[in-house]
Parts: structure tokens; sequence; C-alpha cells
């Protein structure tokens, strides 16, 4: 199995990295702050006012090191690689599947099959670990939720067109998300959730929600490259100007594991509070420095953990599960594979 290999993060406005040797070094204020080998990276994310040196870019591109930039609360911005790695009859191969609507629609169901899973594993693992304390009517609430996504998992495994598919993601995303408030266990309003919106968040579990999901994208657009696949070319999300289309399908298998599951034990467990969240003039909410840095290293702590894939029967690190899923979906392209299986949270 392929070694997982590391994300680094930069979060300190104004920090300047550069190369020395085979290292990447940050310097901020024209003291160093740290020195970490290449060898050990497979990106750099940065994060607001980081600059990179021409050097430092060189050598990542030569290194397959790709260098992402958000803005401070996670926003996408630009992306520095070097050449594509991929096999020309494989992405050929993608763009025709694409276009066929019997085919993708095939893949879409399976992609949705995990992603339906997956969020009712969710939910049932909240009535496990929390149902005994619950208020009757809320336990209820979600038993229902639960059973009604075991059925829209079972209604997508009817031969259906794309549209009729992303009907049932959003039936699915609409019981989800109403009861999604009654699994944060902290008191009060301060993470009160009336569901889900962005551009900018309007809540505090928005905001993480939204910040978590973009780091997992990140992830998985740079596992999709990895094994040869076009990013921006998807089933699910259709072509759009610099969507990565291909990277938001994939991260939706993943989102209730290292999106929803995260923030909620973030929340649970009281490592973020509501002072970790600032209002901004348009009313949006975004995460404090302290805070982003938290929800950074707790998602890289995430990333260690072991599951197992039922589908190859082996335990694999949680981070490196978009690259085996992204391997069986180029498997299934190039037809070594039936089908694409989704990953299932068990």
């Amino acid at each position: 199995m392929r070694r997982q290999l590391n994300s680094l993060y930069i979060t300190t406005e104004g920090a300047w990295l550069k190369k020395e040797g085979a290292n990447i070094v940050m310097q901020v204020e024209g003291k160093e702050r740290a020195r970490l080998p290449i060898h050990m990276l497979e990106s750099l994310v940065c994060f607001g006012r980081v600059l990179v040196s021409p050097p430092l870019m060189g050598f990542c591109a030569e290194q397959g090191v790709t260098i992402t930039h958000l803005s401070p609360n996670g926003k996408f911005l630009a992306r520095i690689e070097g050449p594509v790695s991929g096999n020309v009859l494989l992405r050929r191969t993608q763009y025709r599947v694409s276009d066929n609507e019997a085919s993708c629609s095939s893949l879409v169901s399976s992609l949705l099959i995990g992603k339906v899973h997956n969020q009712r594993a969710v939910l049932a693992r909240s009535i496990r670990d929390y149902g005994s304390k619950m208020p009757p009517h809320d336990r209820q609430r979600l038993e229902a939720a639960r059973d009604r996504l075991s059925r829209i998992a079972r209604n997508l495994l009817q031969p259906a067109t794309t549209n009729e598919l992303r009907g049932l993601e959003g039936e699915a995303a609409q019981v989800y998300f109403s009861v999604f408030n009654l699994l944060v266990r902290q008191e009060g309003d301060a993470f009160e959730f009336k569901g889900r919106n962005r551009r900018p968040p309007r809540d505090r579990i928005n905001a993480l929600l939204s910040f978590l999901y973009t780091l997992l994208t990140h992830d998985c657009r740079s596992a999709l490259e990895s094994v040869g696949l076009d990013p921006a070319v998807g089933f699910l999300h259709r072509d759009r100007p610099g969507r990565p289309s291909l990277a938001l399908d994939l991260a939706e298998e993943f989102r209730p594991l290292l999106g929803d599951r995260l923030a909620l034990s973030l929340i649970n467990r009281r490592q973020l509070r509501e002072k970790d969240f600032n209002i901004t003039e348009s009313n949006g909410v975004v995460m404090t420095d302290d805070a982003r840095k938290l929800v950074l290293t707790a998602y890289q702590e995430r990333k260690r953990e072991e599951l197992l894939h039922t589908f190859i029967d082996e335990k694999a690190p949680i981070g490196m599960l978009p690259i085996l899923q992204s391997q069986l979906i180029a498997r299934h392209l190039r037809g070594d594979l039936d089908a694409y299986p989704p990953f299932l949270w068990k």
C-alpha cells in the first residue's frame, strides 16, 4: 500500500517559505520557525498572505508537491502544480463516461449510496452513544431519519437517470440536516443549527463544516490526480469552469466521516466554543486563527486513524481512503471492475 504523506498547513500571516537543500524552511519576521524535509509531504496549503519563493515553487513542482492558496477562511484561490501525470487513455475514458447517461448514472448511483449510507452511520452512532440520554421525542426523530435514509439508499439501487438520482440526494440531505441539530451536545444557542448554508456561513456549525469540506476536497483532488484522473470532470457534479467536479463527487462519500462527525466531536468535546468564532460585517461567521489551527490538527489526527475497508478487506489510515477510492474509480473506468464500490463506513 502506498505510504501516506502529509499536508503542511501554513496559517501564519506573512510567513515566508523558501528552499534550503531538500528542505522547506518557514521564516516569520526574518526568524526561522519551522523546517521540514520535502520527501515527507504531498502538498502545501497556505492560508491568507503566505509567500513562497520561486525556487521552492519549482522544487515542489519537480517533486510532485502541490501548493494550494486559500483565503484565511478556507476559500480556494489558486493552485500550483507540476506537469500532470496521468494516462491519457484513462482520462479519455473518463470524459466519455461523463458524457454517457447510462454509464454516468451507474457511477453516480454508487457514489450516492456511499454518501447516504455514511450519513445514516452518523445518525446510528449518535443514537447508540447518546440515545438513552435523549428525550424520547428526539430519539424517535433520529430513528425515523435513520430509517428514511435506509429507504433512500435502497431506492438508489434502482435504475434511474442522473437527475433522478440527484433528486434522491437532495431528499437525503434534507432528512439528514433536519435532525443534525439533535446531534449537538453543547447547551445554549451558540451552536444552534437550522440547516446548511454557505457563502458566507451564517452560523458556527456551518462555518466549521465549510472549512472541513474545503480540506477534504483538497485531499480528494490530490488523490484523483495521483492515479491519473482529471479532477475537473465529474459525474454527479457537472462541469463548471474552475470547479473540481470529480473531487467534489469523491468528497461526498467522506463528508459524513471527515466533515460532519469530526465537527460534532470538536463541538461535543468542547474543544471549540463560542469564543472561537467571529461574526463579520456581512453577518457571516468565521473561525479565529487559533480555532483554525486546532481544527487542522484534529483533521490531521483523524486522518491517521485506521478503518476497515470492506471491499479490499484491509485496514487503512483514513487519510489513505480517498486514494484507495480514486484507484477503484480508475479500475472501474478501465473495465477491471463492473461497478464502482463506494466506501461504506461501519
